[in-house]
């Protein structure tokens, strides 16, 4: 019995995200993993993880036995549509100067220099506190 392949956007899969609604990527297909979220051995948490991204790699690393594997197929929903899914995954990050023009206290020089050295010295404090716990 043919019955018609679903299409989905990277979009489309990616609204669904949470765990009453859960839908992943992997090897080009969609899964709607929603009844599965309870029961996953590592966790809800790691499921939700691997949404708004191709989670093949995440599904990979983690070594999934064959059993695993085939029991994707009952939560097999379609086909992503590959040109819309983003090479990697998008992050927003703020520049410093970003940051800088939001803030009211404006830049201080002495307190870039203060971060600086704090940023070289807390590690060595660190491995002097670990040798020092070891003796």
């Amino acid at each position: 019995m043919a019955s018609e392949q679903k299409t989905f956007t990277f979009e489309d899969v990616s609204k669904h995200a949470k765990i009453n609604d859960c839908w992943v990527i992997i090897f080009g297909k969609v899964y709607n993993v929603t009844p599965f979220m309870e029961e996953h051995p590592g966790g809800s948490e790691v499921v939700l993880a691997a949404t708004g991204k191709d989670a093949t790699g995440d599904f990979e690393d983690t070594g999934h036995s064959l059993e695993a594997k085939e029991m994707m197929d009952k939560y097999y929903i379609g086909e992503v549509d590959q040109l819309t899914v983003p090479l990697t995954r998008m992050y927003t990050l703020s520049t410093p100067d970003k940051a800088r023009s939001h803030s009211t206290i404006g830049s201080d020089p002495t307190r870039e220099l203060m971060v600086k050295i704090l940023k070289f010295l807390v590690p060595f404090l660190i491995l002097g506190l670990v040798f020092t716990l070891r003796a």
